[in-house]
């Protein structure tokens, strides 16, 4: 076939996808695509630098931001583009973009980012995520709006509102997002899911120059936007109206930051978790971005005051019970809040003239959202106070509430509600903090605070400033009274909030991180006299396997009269401390500096000031820290880098468990504190060990006669190069050798820098 007969052939394709429906499932196809391409990379990169920080949870909070902003980034350059560029080379110049994005694939981390900064690293960890994947997500940012209005100029029957294509958009991100921890990480590794994202976006590149080509200016129709677009009457936008929809956007970003720090917090800062919030963010676009919703809308306002009332309940019980019922309840809030939101948004939505201004905007609103629950929120609360906060700034976004400001009578009445509740609050409050009122009594009168103000928002469905008037009283109440969120001392880092508070009788003090005990210290025995020697307590107590694996390791190396050699990976209270003595050499590894900062202050924690003045520390992650140990160092290697209830991932794989095991003496003995409440870390270990050729194991499930924060059950499993040095652990009880694989066992993927499958886990730790 001749040139000629090939582009005549190729012409005659191109011109038949000029029909309507083509053209509609082509535009589709291009958003979906898009949407698809833009929140797969977010948890796969997020994964792969989660490593380098110690798998905070706030990785994925920064890393929500920035993806944010490089959104509002190419929410702009969409705008420019589209008032700025002439139609004809729009397309071009877009498609350029693109092509240059290509030679930054397949993305990675780059050189820089090898090691981060010890402590805070919000600037190093945006500095990677530019470097990393910043230009190729700006190329795929854009395509949202961009495609929307070019189709708005397409001459489709529906081109008139485009809208509606952006729930085929956020159709594309749901789907990526629930895929990914049910398909794509049990599947694929990370270089290949990395490998697979780069085919994708070229593919999309292809779709879209076929939408470039299809509303080329000569086929442009003469539609009723074109006209309005061309007209001199075109009005500005006012600036209140980019007001509302900065905040209908921002109060949705900041409790999808805010929610998924709460949840990951006390389960695990992993892909799993991350997506589940976002997908529901999503979801709720495609719910209510169409003419008529696929809920109820008056349901929703109806069912708003009472989720967020029942989040608020959960968030001031402590312990598991509160945080079970605050993130149930809380998923619903969220959902709610976000709908609502969303459809206000909806509701407000321009002209498709002004389609890519409306889009920029929201954009904007969303960062600032982020912005404020992930960096600013941290430095300014000691607990995590933007969650619950930002759930009663979604009950002031309701309809009708710059309405009935206007109104006097309902304005006054409205103020008068909030200041006398207020009172209450200050009252109960100024009583509690005098010692005029106890704890229990305060706590309940929080509570039925919490119910009365709640009650009345859905009794008052048609008076929304009075619903933002109780609002206000349940946001000082939860500030103000005692719950779970402000007992205690407590500070935040970028790993998290750590509270130092009293047991109820006042005789130990707690080291808490989320709801997870770190620590604790007996400060009164039984007679209510003062402690004078510390005595290690919780899962570290003398009979526990952490502290008898200190002896074990002593006759195995044969240095029971001195120099014994141990690192210890997460400090917690300080508890292994008080087993060293001092002819021997112990290090301890924390990625937290706060937590150092705590365990060393005589006041609250008194294990390294009486048994181990002297301590040395080593900052940073352990993976990191470790590697730059010389081989065979160590008899004895505590691995208990709790994060919250959760070891972080990357520090159960097979390259960590190689690295440990480098880093032992021959004799050396390597014990790892696997007690999780939400996954099965104990058939994950046995993987590994069993996936290592020559290393042997032995599981132990500790369990004291009395428990009590004295001693807590425990569950430990030894590593060593040699089954002698693990004979003495054999005969403990509730010790279990770990033999071959059988069964079921047989065909489990040991977890590795590349793969992990947390989904399965916490799925086995539920019996499935």
């Amino acid at each position: 076939m001749s040139t000629v007969a090939l582009r005549a052939t190729i012409s005659r394709g191109l011109s038949g996808l000029r029909d309507n429906a083509s053209i509609l499932a082509i535009f589709a196809a291009a958003l979906f695509m898009s949407a698809l391409l833009l929140f797969s990379v977010q948890p796969i990169f997020a994964k792969m630098v989660l490593p380098k920080l110690g798998g905070s949870p706030s990785v994925w909070a920064v890393s929500m931001v920035f993806f944010q902003t490089v959104l509002l980034g190419g929410y702009g350059y969409a705008h420019l583009l589209n008032r700025y560029c002439p139609a004809r080379q729009a397309p071009f110049v877009h498609l350029s973009l693109m092509a240059i994005a290509v030679l930054a694939l397949p993305f990675g981390l780059p050189s820089f980012g090898a090691e981060p900064p010890a402590g805070e690293a919000y600037l190093w960890l945006i500095s990677v995520l530019a470097a990393g994947v910043g230009l190729p997500f700006f190329a795929i940012s854009a395509n949202a709006p961009l495609l929307q209005s070019w189709f708005a100029r397409s001459g489709h029957p529906q081109a008139n509102d485009p809208y509606f294509l952006y729930g085929a958009s956020n159709l594309g991100s749901l789907i990526a997002l629930l895929a990914y921890p049910f398909l794509v990480e049990p599947v694929l590794g990370l270089s290949r899911q990395a490998g697979v994202w780069t085919s994708g976006f070229i593919v999309l590149a292809v779709i879209i120059a076929l939408c470039g080509y299809l509303v080329a200016p000569s086929q442009y129709v003469d539609t009723a936007a074109a006209k309005a677009d061309a007209s001199s009457g075109a009005q500005p936008i006012a600036w209140s109206k980019c007001f509302v929809w900065v905040w209908l956007a921002a109060i949705p970003s900041g409790l999808l930051v805010s929610f998924t720090s709460y949840v990951t917090t006390d389960i695990a800062s992993a892909p799993f978790l991350w997506v589940i919030p976002l997908a529901i963010f999503l979801g709720t676009f495609i719910l209510v971005f169409r003419e008529t919703p696929m809920l109820p809308h008056r349901m929703l306002v109806w069912s708003q005051p009472i989720l967020v009332g029942m989040t608020l309940l959960g968030l001031s019980i402590s312990g598991s019970r509160g945080w079970m019922l605050g993130a149930i309840s809380g998923f619903a809030a969220f959902f709610v809040t976000t709908m609502v939101c969303h459809k206000e948004l909806y509701d407000q939505r321009p002209e498709s003239r002004y389609l890519t201004a409306f889009y920029m905007w929201m954009s904007f609103g969303g960062v600032l959202g982020g912005v404020f629950a992930a960096l600013i929120a941290p430095q300014i609360f000691n607990a995590i106070y933007e969650f619950p906060l930002l759930l009663l700034a979604g009950l002031a976004s309701r309809a009708g509430v710059v309405k009935a400001w206007a109104d006097p009578r309902e304005r006054q009445t409205s103020l008068i509600l909030m200041a006398g509740g207020c009172l209450l609050v200050a009252i109960v409050a100024l009583c509690h903090w005098a010692d005029l009122m106890s704890l229990n009594n305060a706590a309940t009168v929080a509570a039925l605070a919490v119910i009365g103000c709640a009650g009345y928002c859905v009794l008052t469905r048609q008076q929304p400033l009075r619903q933002v008037a109780m609002a206000v009283v349940m946001g000082a109440g939860l500030l103000s009274l005692p719950s779970a969120m402000n007992f205690g001392f407590s500070e935040r880092s970028f790993f998290g909030v750590h509270r130092v508070t009293m047991t109820e009788d006042e005789d130990m003090r707690l080291l808490m991180h989320g709801t997870t005990l770190h620590g604790a210290v007996r400060v009164k025995d039984a007679g209510g006299k003062p402690v004078q020697a510390p005595l290690p307590a919780t899962y570290y107590y003398p009979g526990s396997p952490m502290a008898r694996g200190v002896d074990v390791a002593r006759i195995v190396s044969g240095k029971t009269d001195g120099g014994l050699v141990v690192g210890s990976v997460g400090v917690g209270a300080g508890s292994m401390a008080c087993y060293s003595r001092a002819n021997e050499n112990w290090r301890f590894f924390e990625i937290d500096p706060l937590v150092v900062k705590l365990a060393r202050d005589p006041k609250l924690f008194s294990y390294f000031a009486r048994c181990h003045p002297d301590a040395k520390f080593v900052m940073g992650d352990a993976r990191l820290t470790l590697g730059h140990i010389d081989a065979g160092s160590f008899d004895y290697l505590v691995i208990d880098a709790f994060s919250s209830d959760s070891i972080p991932v990357h520090l159960l794989t097979k390259e960590a468990i190689e690295l440990y095991l480098s880093r032992l003496a021959p004799n050396g003995l390597l014990a790892m504190h696997i007690s999780n409440r939400h996954m099965d870390l104990h058939d994950v270990a046995s993987t590994l060990a069993r996936s290592i050729p020559g290393v042997h194991a032995v599981m132990v499930v500790d369990k004291p006669d009395k428990l009590s924060l004295d001693a807590l059950m425990s569950h430990v499993m030894f590593f060593a190069k040699s089954p002698e040095v693990l004979s003495a652990i054999k005969g403990w009880t509730g010790a279990e050798i770990v033999g071959p694989a059988q069964g079921k066992d047989a065909g489990r993927t040991p977890w590795t820098d590349d793969y992990s499958n947390v989904l399965g886990s916490i799925l086995r730790k539920r019996g499935f």
